[in-house]
């Protein structure tokens, strides 16, 4: 098998896998109290959910986040999370886009995304830290995108048997993109979080967009260890900085230019209201959409994202938030686990 039909095989499995796996990471948003209001003083039909996102209006701090691409199976994924995306005015990022540099054919599994959403909607590409300038532009280029998301996933690709071990010129190569694109960049984790250290390394090097992506939510080394059973790292499936954990220690005293993403584990309307009140800017659900749309199809799935806006905007209420900038207002307190990793 050559390389990018093992790229293709792999882009399946991951998806399969996914699907398939058991382990329940803890993003430990259950350990976040938030004040409830009995006298909210806003109006319910005029609370204000919009904001601007690279350079254009969406309807809702919700970002469809990178799940996959290459194939003509996520191509199928991929036009329907778009249509999703286009429905309900919010942010699409795709998945990485590596296969696409080696196989044409793969392009139109991520060039479909633009086509769908057209001009209006905020579309993200998506491209390896071991990618070169040259590699991200061709990213960007290809589906028009507002911005590029840099994955890290070392985790993931020690996991894997073909994956990368030197991960010595990642952050040259983060540096090198980001001064050679033309829209924003954000870094992302794909699921074992971002810590403060090394959010500040990237913020060094140009870097002020970044999402966490943190543990309790798609877990790489089971997806991974599925594909090779016979390398168990079932010990290491607990292995990452819990969701919101990371978050706390990212938004505190951060730079006023360094917008947060807050990824990992978001599966309803109160992790959503709770990464925004932690201060997260935006929140990005991948597995859990995912899920809805390959078990139940497109219906299924617009219905749990129109339900889920509509519930966070019920408790926007019940804490007094007329806007996103309110939540940022919002007492809160941590309990248990949470509060005795913040210390």
């Amino acid at each position: 098998m050559g390389d990018v039909e093992m790229r293709k095989y792999r882009k399946r499995e991951h998806v399969e896998n996914y699907l398939r796996s058991t382990y329940k990471g803890n993003p430990l948003f259950e350990d976040v109290f938030v004040y409830h209001n009995a006298l909210p003083c806003c109006d319910y039909n005029k609370i204000d959910t919009t904001m601007e996102f690279l350079g254009k209006k969406i309807s809702f701090p919700i970002m469809i986040n990178a799940m996959t691409g290459g194939t003509e199976f996520s191509g199928d994924i991929n036009k329907n999370l778009a249509k999703l995306a286009k429905e309900l005015k919010i942010p699409m990022a795709v998945g990485s886009e590596t296969i696409a540099l080696e196989d044409e054919d793969a392009s139109n599994s991520f060039k479909c995304v633009r086509e769908i959403m057209g001009d209006e909607g905020v579309v993200v590409a998506n491209i390896s830290g071991y990618a070169s300038a040259e590699d991200a532009k061709f990213a960007v280029d290809l589906i028009k995108a507002d911005g590029l998301q840099i994955h890290l996933n070392p985790a993931q690709e020690l996991a894997m048997d073909e994956g990368e071990r030197d991960f010595t010129d990642v952050l040259k190569n983060i540096e090198d993109i980001v001064k050679a694109v033309e829209v924003p960049v954000i870094v992302k984790e794909v699921g074992f979080g971002i810590s403060r250290e090394v959010a500040d390394r990237l913020y060094s090097v140009g870097v002020r967009n970044i999402d966490i992506a943190g543990f309790g939510g798609s877990n790489f080394f089971e997806v991974e260890n599925l594909r090779t059973p016979d390398t168990d790292v079932s010990e290491l499936y607990g292995w990452g900085i819990p969701t919101a954990m990371a978050l706390i220690e990212n938004v505190k005293d951060k730079p006023d230019d360094l917008f947060i993403v807050a990824s990992g584990g978001v599966k309803n309307s109160l992790d959503v209201l709770k990464s925004l009140v932690l201060g997260a800017d935006l929140v990005g659900i991948s597995g859990e959409i995912l899920s809805y749309l390959v078990h139940g199809g497109y219906e299924y799935t617009l219905r749990y994202l129109t339900e889920l806006m509509e519930k966070t905007r019920i408790s926007m209420a019940l804490t007094g938030s007329c806007d996103l900038k309110d939540l940022k207002k919002v007492n809160y307190k941590l309990t248990g686990r949470l509060k005795d990793l913040i210390g």
